[in-house]
């Protein structure tokens, strides 16, 4: 199974062999990358049928030495790691020969890799970790994408739903959102643009399974078949990985004992992700944000850099009340803890989804990509608010910040989003018991049709004479 970037299928993978029938899964990645190979290892000790296939990623120009994955990027390099991925072409295309897969599965970064899959008579899948509702926002079809035929030229074209979405919907881009995605997706310097890669996987494979689940989003995953013609699966939620934060921990005890001092529901957990870099004045008014707001809250922040900083005096006049976390955080187990009343996120869905698995209302901010849409469904299911920002600009102010933590987390106004995020948390246990470890309460449609041309769908099953 070749997967690019992202780490999150390879749960999906030790899930489905260890169902019946299921033979070996192959997981095809890069080099050695000391954090991700740790990650695959410690899924593979619970499901040993799969095997590690390491493919040496291309030198390229201007991309820094041992850097295989987005998080060991800024975001302007991006863009020559996913050169060097296409210079996996030919090595991925003889091992594909040799080995003889029956399926493969990939993101939209090897746009490539359908074409190589249909010579070699290798049936594929294009795993998305963007929602249903990112996929149909993203053109009208695949041969629109591939082609620029697509009619949204101007950012306020962006900031309406397109009109191939043909029931309500509120999921649209802000007018500054617009025009940092309009920016991004020119040709840039791996020479081909995002959405011609997501239009090439989208064409070129034979069946798109999506993160995602129907009591999320069944509009849109209908609408996904409908516009691309060809099944499509909603795994599921994102797994937990509350068992790899189980057992005894200096650094959680450290976290624990200062929870245990904070009132129920009162304190306010902040987290942007591994990814996202965040500038000195968003930083500085982040954190004057959350002194105005006179909330206890525990900010976990990650800079990739020394490049911004806290502003004078802020940690000493917070202490106390209010904890900055410079290195890894169990997020589950804070998020468990009954101290913890609200999150504020950059909107990434796994983070989403985790905090409402435990009923935690959620103050949006978004920063990228598909974040402002997320915030958008979110919102429009009422379990939380966005950070008002100035809608050219996308600037935000500390006196925004610290008014949307006090609606979300103490004033009269925000216990609708509170009491709909803990019936949030209902409705996801509900889910996740329908089909044991994930949402997906089928679509017996599209199973069908999978079955129906396929057989079955469990990552890449060896053929039996290897």
């Amino acid at each position: 199974m070749a997967c690019f970037r992202s780490y999150n299928p390879i749960s999906r993978a030790r899930q489905a062999s260890s169902s019946k029938g299921s033979q070996d899964l192959l997981y095809i990645y890069s080099k050695k990358h000391p954090t991700f190979t740790n990650y695959i290892y410690l899924q593979i000790n619970l499901t040993p049928r799969i095997n590690l296939v390491s493919l040496a990623l291309p030198h390229v120009e201007n991309l820094p030495n041992n850097a295989e994955a987005t998080a060991d990027l800024p975001f302007d390099k991006i863009p020559y790691l996913k050169e060097a991925y296409d210079g996996l072409q030919d090595s991925l295309f003889h091992f594909l020969h040799s080995s003889s897969p029956d399926w493969i599965i990939f993101d939209f970064a090897p746009y490539w890799l359908p074409e190589i899959a249909t010579k070699l008579g290798i049936s594929s899948v294009f795993f998305s970790i963007f929602n249903a509702w990112t996929i149909s926002f993203s053109g009208p079809s695949s041969s629109a994408m591939l082609n620029g035929d697509d009619p949204r030229t101007e950012p306020q074209h962006l900031t309406v739903p397109p009109k191939w979405v043909t029931f309500p919907s509120k999921v649209a881009f802000r007018i500054h959102e617009a025009k940092r995605l309009l920016d991004q997706i020119e040709v840039n310097s791996s020479g081909v643009t995002d959405v011609f890669r997501w239009g090439s996987v989208l064409a070129g494979c034979d069946v798109i399974a999506v993160r995602s689940c129907l009591e999320l989003e069944a509009d849109f995953l209908r609408l996904v078949e409908d516009l691309h013609c060809k099944p499509v699966i909603p795994v599921g939620l994102p797994p937990s990985t509350q068992s790899r934060e189980s057992g005894v921990d200096e650094k959680w005890v450290t976290i624990s004992e200062w929870l245990d001092k904070q009132t129920q529901g009162s304190v306010v957990y902040i987290a942007f992700g591994s990814e996202l870099t965040i500038n000195q004045n968003e930083i500085t008014e982040l954190a004057l944000g959350l002194e105005l707001s006179g909330l206890p809250f525990f900010w976990a922040l990650r800079n990739r850099d020394d490049s911004v900083r806290l502003p004078d005096g802020f940690e000493e006049r917070v202490k106390g009340r209010g904890v900055v976390w410079t290195s890894w955080a169990p997020q589950l187990r804070i998020m468990a803890h009954e101290s913890v009343g609200g999150f504020l996120t950059h909107c990434g869905f796994s983070s989403v989804a985790e905090a409402l698995s435990f009923g935690i209302a959620l103050m949006m901010l978004p920063f990228a990509i598909d974040q402002g849409s997320i915030a958008r469904v979110f919102e429009e299911k009422k379990v939380g608010i966005e950070v008002p920002r100035d809608e050219q600009d996308g600037s935000f102010t500390r006196n925004s910040v610290a008014e949307s933590l006090r609606l979300v987390i103490v004033d009269k106004e925000g216990s609708a989003y509170r009491e709909n995020a803990k019936q949030q948390m209902v409705t996801l246990l509900i889910i996740k018991k329908k089909s044991g470890t994930s949402s997906n309460t089928s679509n017996v449609k599209l199973k069908a049709k999978i079955i129906g041309r396929h057989g079955w769908l469990a990552g890449i099953r060896l053929k039996s004479n290897q």
